[in-house]
């Protein structure tokens, strides 16, 4: 597999946000690029839609032909999938794709890798929207959409790759986590939790890929870890490179103090080596958001970003679609859409949220959809997920059937945790009894959160056509 001035690659799974991302970027080096898939849904549809990539519904062999000179097959993707098995028999060239990303981009670039369980997507969007509105041109690939940006991906004319660095499998065959590819010259870990319990059994098998990761990074590269993650300070200790520690709760050689939540964004102070540096705004919420933003500052630090830099860019950081990303406010009434699906993520956009709006009532709307969701390993952390809420509503299961028999997600049982905690909670069908009830019931000034890692089946727009009453029209 070599470069090429024009290749015809076609993407099996295009509509996964870092597969879309990188068929954005394959077409920006002038290949011809195509691509496959089961569910295409906004943001990504429209993604692919705006760069005149063409995406096929479904898969099927003949989408194959004529042959493409190579096919990047998704990890979502499974033996028995036709377009799969058509390129196993037909010996077309096929990789995975971090395995592409490496090839094709990251060997003459400054690789600067953003992993742990939770705050992927919005550090990296973070740290890209600082060196590009510092005039840096990096490239980046994001496994989401910042807001006002047309895509997630970018090949830029700088020395630095910015990439969102996921502890998931590469592919049904490779099943290395996917960072392994990445060729990291620096590497920030914001957290490490037990997920993806698909394809990990237990949280040290979760620590060994990490452990992994940081065995890779090059003497002169740098290792950015959180000093509050129980995980991490043993990672750290392990490293053959130069290490910078971020926190709120420890000492660390980063540290926010001060930290305050309003509805216009976040607050606090910076110190260095324990010296105050300077005051740091974010217009976005939490406090995981704040060590978000530590890793950053820690990243373009040290990669030459003056300071005024860092701060003005992280002032002016828009967000991310999906990430407690405001739909619309009709009669004062909130729509969010949330990518929360981790009970620990599910606690922080909530908790968040009701720094920010201490007097509102919050409605959490909730899809267990994950692998990792719909099976019981998370049952317990639950409960305790939703204590910032005022009103939890449950969806059914997204395809129950795909965890094992036995160790399946039980919305019953959470109804009957979330009780024995006093929380107003309720489990319905489908979803148009959802949008039905808060019709009903909610009021001005509230706040409705609807969490779910896949489209939720389109009920944002759903619950802002209730809003506006155009049922009734």
């Amino acid at each position: 597999m070599t470069k090429s001035p024009r290749l015809h690659i076609h993407l099996i799974a295009i509509c996964g946000t870092g597969m879309g991302a990188l068929a954005v970027m394959l077409k920006s080096q002038g290949h011809y690029v195509t691509g496959s898939d089961k569910d295409i849904y906004p943001p990504m549809s429209t993604v692919l839609k705006e760069q005149d990539i063409p995406v096929f519904q479904g898969f099927n062999a003949n989408h194959l032909d004529p042959k493409p000179d190579l096919v990047v097959i998704g990890n979502a993707i499974s033996r028995g999938n036709p377009e799969a098995e058509a390129v196993l028999s037909q010996n077309i060239k096929y990789a995975s794709m971090p395995e592409v990303l490496k090839t094709f981009f990251l060997w003459d670039k400054t690789s600067i890798v953003i992993a742990g369980t939770h705050g992927k997507t919005t550090t990296t969007s973070m740290l890209a929207w600082v060196m590009e509105n510092a005039g840096l041109a990096p490239s980046y690939i994001i496994g989401g959409l910042p807001v006002g940006w047309e895509t997630g991906a970018k090949l830029g004319t700088g020395d630095v790759f910015i990439l969102e660095g996921d502890e998931y499998d590469s592919a049904f065959f490779d099943k290395r986590a996917k960072f392994l590819n990445y060729l990291p010259d620096i590497v920030i870990i914001n957290n490490i939790e037990f997920d993806h319990a698909d394809i990990y059994n237990n949280i040290e098998e979760i620590k060994v890929a990490f452990r992994r990761l940081v065995n890779i990074i090059p003497g002169n590269g740098l290792l950015i870890g959180s000093a509050d993650d129980e995980h991490i300070p043993g990672l750290l200790e392990n490293a053959f490179c130069p290490v910078q520690t971020f926190g709120i709760t420890h000492e660390a050689g980063l540290r926010a103090c001060e930290i305050n939540i309003t509805p216009a964004g976040t607050t606090f102070d910076l110190f260095l080596d324990g010296v105050y540096h300077d005051g740091v705004t974010i217009p976005i919420y939490g406090h995981h958001n704040v060590q978000n933003a530590l890793a950053v500052i820690a990243a373009a630090t040290q990669v030459g970003v003056p300071w005024n830099e860092i701060k003005v860019g992280l002032k002016s950081f828009p967000g991310i679609k999906r990430r407690l990303e405001v739909r619309g406010v009709i009669n004062d009434i909130t729509v969010y859409d949330d990518f929360a699906h981790h009970p620990t993520a599910v606690k922080a956009t909530l908790t968040a949220l009701r720094s920010a709006y201490p007097n509102g009532k919050i409605w959490a709307v909730f899809e267990p959809r994950t692998a990792t969701t719909i099976r019981r390993v998370f049952q317990e952390s639950y409960a305790s997920a939703f204590d910032a809420a005022d009103h939890i509503l449950l969806a059914p299961v997204f395809l129950p059937q795909k965890a094992p028999p036995g160790d399946r997600f039980s919305i019953d049982e959470l109804i009957r945790d979330l009780k024995a905690r006093n929380l107003e909670a309720r489990a319905y069908p489908d979803l148009i009894s959802i949008v039905d009830y808060l019709g009903e019931s909610v009021e001005p000034g509230d706040h409705l959160v609807f969490m779910s890692n896949g489209s939720f089946g389109g009920i944002h727009d759903l619950m802002l056509k209730r809003l506006r009453h155009e049922d009734d029209a």
